[in-house]
């Protein structure tokens, strides 16, 4: 079972847009990896239609996004269709086709005692070291908020390349916490637009990159 701070496996495989490799696939962007339980199903086809609509926050992430159930290559191109029609929008991604649940097993997304026969939903953040920052599980019957995967990249992001962390229930733009591990006298250097000291071990200052 994948842990954070793991390697995501690698793997090569046939997907919706073609053979690839998944690690070339991403390069050195942000990955979303995540999986549906099955083509033509009204969740899955809500949630692959809004990942779809939200390309450009994506992009703008230097993340990219590929899906996978168990189903064919065939399916997959067949309900493309359907997404596109019924969630007004063009589906901008690869959908891997792992129809002997390789990769699904290698990742944790079969969970026997709710089907053994198709994937829950889960998803994963990977950042450019290929190491797995987040991981979240849906049942099959409650469709995923992309608003809050966003968010969650947002949050991850700014730790691997501010040293803050984000408080409960933040949004961008908000404050955000300074790591425990800066010391309070290095903090004017390293954040210069100020900072708020609630406690020693709580102290808070302005968005970095806003």
């Amino acid at each position: 079972m994948l842990r954070l701070g793991d390697i995501a496996p690698n793997f090569q495989v046939k997907t919706s847009a073609g053979e690839l490799d998944f690690y070339e696939y991403l390069g050195d962007s942000w990955g979303v990896l995540f999986s549906h339980p099955a083509d033509y199903t009204p969740v899955c086809t809500t949630e692959l239609g809004r990942t779809a609509q939200l390309k450009s926050e994506f992009d703008k992430r230097n993340v990219k996004v590929i899906a996978l159930s168990v189903d064919s290559v065939e399916s997959h191109q067949g309900w493309i269709k359907d997404i596109n029609e019924t969630q007004d929008c063009e589906v901008n991604f690869p959908i891997i086709a792992d129809e002997n649940k390789e990769i699904a097993e290698a990742y944790g997304m079969m969970h026997p005692n709710a089907s053994s026969s198709v994937t829950v939903r889960s998803l994963f953040v990977i950042a450019p070291d290929k190491t797995v920052k987040l991981i979240i599980t849906y049942p099959a019957s409650t469709g995923r908020n992309f608003q809050e995967v966003l968010r969650v990249i947002d949050s991850l992001q700014l730790t691997a390349y501010h040293s803050v962390a984000t408080p409960a229930d933040w949004k961008d733009g908000e404050d955000v916490v300074v790591s425990p591990a800066i010391k309070t006298e290095d903090i004017p250097s390293k954040f210069p637009k100020g900072y708020k000291e609630i406690k020693p071990y709580l102290r808070t200052t302005p968005q970095p990159n806003k």
